[in-house]
């Protein structure tokens, strides 16, 4: 396991510099201009409007930045700073984009950790329930729901609860502004997590149904494929319990094609991170590059994408392991 976990990290290496060459190429040629962008922000603080800027303060400009240079020359000095992880300073405020990173991510993960979590935790057994009872009325108004649930938009879902159960006419039960309410740093540790809870619980199912309804069809069909096999009716002629071939067996077999989108779920949570915690106001790095982007703060947005990467194939790598320990058929070598 060591020698292939060795493999795997090894692996990342280049796939993670491919990644970056596209992700900067993508970003350095996107429409638009940090420098411009800059200097209209600054015209519109009360400054020099960007019409009237002298050409060779843009020049100068332009060399501070490291605009001047071409791409690749660019792309050359990004990657020796990413080595060190170092993405540079932000175009705004002239932060490190790392300080900026590390106090945004923490909030995104947790969101998104707890929302993985429950999606697991529910879709599984409503997809094995489903497979073991199909065409039953149960299993009809189950697939109803959760058709409709996947259908859903987040964002629309998000203004809906928002409305209804955050202030509006109806219900004021849970707030929809930030993750912790003002002052809560000075309470103590309990009254602190309480509401921190409180403030995610409408996040946190914004995040969390549409894969839950998709997690929990791929439960169910991979289900019915397994309880259809030659040793499921060897194992009911041998007389073992209907509890016991369907959760010892059937389903052990069925979670591979669940562990596969295990890699796949984290970046688009994460990718869905930007809406939900722009409508919540929730300061994690999802808001902090929808922002980044709005600014064409290219050394934030870099950075954000690079994490983003290494967390999707850390994801990967996490899928391939829990493959060995689910089935083991399968072998690392």
């Amino acid at each position: 396991m060591k020698a292939y976990l060795i493999r795997r990290v090894l692996l990342i290496v280049p796939a993670f510099i491919g990644i970056s060459f596209i992700t900067f190429l993508i970003v350095q040629l996107s429409p638009g201009n940090p420098l411009m962008e800059k200097l209209r922000r600054g015209g519109e603080g009360g400054g020099v409007a960007s019409a009237a800027i002298p050409p060779e303060y843009i020049e100068q400009m332009k060399k501070m930045y490291g605009l001047d240079k071409p791409v690749p020359v660019r792309y050359a000095l990004w990657l020796r700073r990413l080595v060190m992880f170092d993405f540079g300073n932000s175009y705004k405020d002239q932060r490190p984009v790392m300080d900026r990173i590390k106090e945004t991510l923490p909030i995104t993960l947790q969101l998104n950790i707890i929302s993985l979590l429950l999606i697991y935790l529910i879709a599984i057994p409503i997809g094995v329930y489903s497979a073991t009872h199909p065409r039953s009325w149960r299993d009809t108004i189950t697939t109803f729901i959760l058709f409709i649930l996947y259908s859903l938009p987040s964002f629309w879902l998000a203004m809906l609860l928002m409305y209804f159960f955050g202030g509006g006419p109806y219900f004021h039960w849970f707030p929809v502004y930030g993750i912790n309410s003002q002052g809560a740093q000075d309470w103590p540790w309990p009254q602190w997590l309480l509401d921190r809870s409180w403030h995610l619980v409408l996040p946190i199912l914004c995040l969390t149904y549409a894969d839950l309804a998709g997690l929990s069809r791929y439960a169910r069909a991979g289900m019915i494929n397994e309880i259809r096999q030659d040793y499921v009716r060897t194992a009911y002629a041998y007389g073992f319990s209907e509890r016991t071939v369907v959760y010892k067996y059937a389903m052990r077999n069925s979670l591979i094609p669940i562990i596969t989108l295990l890699g796949a779920l984290l970046p688009s949570m994460i990718g869905g991170s930007v809406i939900i915690e722009s409508i919540f106001s929730i300061p994690g790095m999802g808001r902090l590059a929808f922002e980044a982007i709005l600014s064409r703060d290219y050394p934030l947005i870099l950075g954000i994408l690079s994490i983003s990467s290494l967390l999707t194939l850390l994801g990967l790598i996490i899928s391939d392991v829990l493959y060995a320990i689910v089935d083991p058929r399968i072998r690392f070598e």
